[in-house]
This record gives C-alpha cells, sequence and structure tokens, in this order.
C-alpha cells in the first residue's frame, strides 16, 4: 500500500491561489505471506517454505520474482547464509494446479522467477532449504528469512519475512570400548561406555534415559561408576549375574549439552556434552 498527496496551483493575473491537498491510496495488485511448514530446525535439517500470492487486481502480473536472502546476516564484514537451496525442490502451483518448474538461481541470494499470476488469481512456490554450518544452534537460536517479491506493474516490492527457531532437546550417542581386548580367565574386563550430547539440551533425569548391554562372557562380580562417581546395585543399576543383563535405572545417567563455538569463518562447530559409565568385572 502507497499513499499519494497532491495539490492545485491557480494561477491569474492578479496572483496566485492554491487548492486544499488530498490524500489517497493505492493498494498493491500483489498480497503475500511465507510460512515454514516446521518452524524449528537442527543441524542439516531441510526446512520447507510456502510462499503465498495473490493477485487483487483485474489483470495479470507478469515476471513476478521472488528474491529470498536465505537468512544471510553480517559475521565481520561478510554476508554468511544458515540456509542453502536444495536443488530441484521448487514447484509452483497457479490456482491450485502445479504448473512447470519456476526459473530459479541457487544464489544466494534465491531467485525464483518467470511467474504469471492470473487476474484475481493465486500463485503457491513451494521450496527447500538445507541448514547449513553457518546456522546457530545453541538453545533459543533463530533464523530469520526474508523474500522480496517483485513484477511488472508494482509500484514497491512486498517484503515477507518467517522466523524459525533451534529445536531445544538433546541428542545423543553412545560408544562401547574394552580394556584389555585380551584377557585371561579370572582376570579383569572393564567397559567404557562414552554418552554423547550433541544437541543444545542437557539430558535430564526426566528423559529417562537407560542404558542396557547384556555381558558376555558374564563379569562377576562388578564395580560400576559414572563420571567417576561409584555407583551402587539396585540404586542406580541392576545386574543379573545368572545372565550378564546390566540395566541403569531410569533417570539415573544425565548428559550435559553440547557448546557451540563460531569459528572465525562464521561456522559453527559443536563439542558435545560427554558422561563416562565404566564397568568393571571379573571373567
Amino acid at each position: 500500500m502507497a499513499t499519494f498527496n497532491n495539490f492545485a496551483t491557480l494561477s491569474y493575473s492578479g496572483g496566485t491561489s492554491t487548492s486544499n491537498t488530498v490524500t489517497g491510496e493505492i493498494l498493491s495488485a500483489l498480497s503475500s505471506t511465507k510460512t515454514a511448514v516446521v518452524d524449528d530446525y537442527t543441524a542439516k535439517d531441510d526446512v520447507t517454505y510456502v510462499i503465498t500470492l495473490l493477485n487483487s487486481s483485474n489483470a495479470p502480473l507478469t515476471n513476478v520474482t521472488i528474491e529470498d536472502d536465505l537468512g544471510g546476516y553480517l559475521f565481520d564484514g561478510t554476508t554468511v547464509y544458515p540456509l542453502t537451496y536444495t536443488a530441484g525442490s521448487a514447484r509452483l502451483y497457479i490456482n491450485g494446479t502445479l504448473q512447470p518448474a519456476p526459473s530459479v538461481s541457487a544464489g544466494p541470494p534465491l531467485l525464483i522467477s518467470g511467474i504469471t499470476i492470473p487476474a484475481g488469481g493465486n500463485a503457491i512456490v513451494i521450496y527447500e532449504a538445507t541448514v547449513t554450518a553457518y546456522a546457530p544452534l545453541a538453545s533459543e537460536s533463530t533464523i530469520t528469512n526474508t523474500a522480496e517479491i517483485t513484477a511488472d506493474g508494482l509500484s514497491s516490492p512486498v517484503i515477507v519475512s518467517e522466523i524459525i527457531n533451534t529445536e531445544d532437546r538433546a541428542d545423543l550417542s553412545i560408544s562401547k570400548s574394552v580394556c584389555p581386548s585380551v584377557v585371561s580367565e579370572n582376570g579383569v574386563l572393564t567397559y567404557t561406555f562414552v554418552i554423547e550430547n550433541q544437541g543444545n539440551t542437557d539430558a535430564v533425569a526426566t528423559d529417562n534415559v537407560v542404558l542396557t548391554d547384556t555381558f558376555s562372557p558374564i563379569l562377576n562380580p562388578i564395580t560400576v561408576t559414572f563420571n567417576g562417581t561409584p555407583w551402587t546395585e539396585d540404586v542406580e543399576y541392576t545386574y543379573d549375574e545368572a545372565t550378564g543383563l546390566f540395566t541403569t535405572i531410569a533417570g539415573e545417567i544425565t548428559v550435559p549439552a553440547a557448546t557451540f563455538t563460531q569459528a572465525s569463518n562464521g561456522t559453527w562447530t559443536v563439542t558435545p556434552g560427554t558422561s563416562v559409565l565404566t564397568v568393571s568385572g571379573v571373567v
């Protein structure tokens, strides 16, 4: 929407006269919205965006072009992009009917062009973007993604934005090692379990993390520590000496959140939070 103001001046031999000022509005022929199908993200996620375009005029809108900034932001004087266009993902619907794919230049910025919207009609553009290493991942981080839409005959671009947020959650993985790898009968084996959290949220008691393992050969007796602190059977874990089944009690394993550091080139690195469980026993 744009406003205009003007007035008239009357000149005659005896002088001049100025009229009152009139004010009006020009409504844009094009209105638009931008929506992310899922409004949160994690590292390397694919994010699907939907841009709707409505032509309220009585003439077609031609040469409609969408310029998407892919969430670009300034870092140390350089623009970095937390999103990258997923090749081949753009789809165009006119009045609900799928059309041939529009012209796409991946950029950044992303350009989608060659769209004509009929009089009184609508268009829907759907495309995907992948989260890059420039995307912040710490808790409560966001990506603001803005698109500028132009068309022949429009007095000014239409701007639409969407904000997506990091998905705040724990993201756990586990590795297991044994020492020594060769042991004599009646010797002692130690299993070490390293649990890593690449998420931006602590894994806490209410997450009910449980580790289960069946030792073969069976260990008896066993000693257990968690992050260096001794554990007690039937308090933090259970163990069946007949079968070798070892199970931690739900909620006893906790793992701190990862930490995130932005490097000098703008990319983010993840240092996972870590907890260590050890089980030692006689073979």
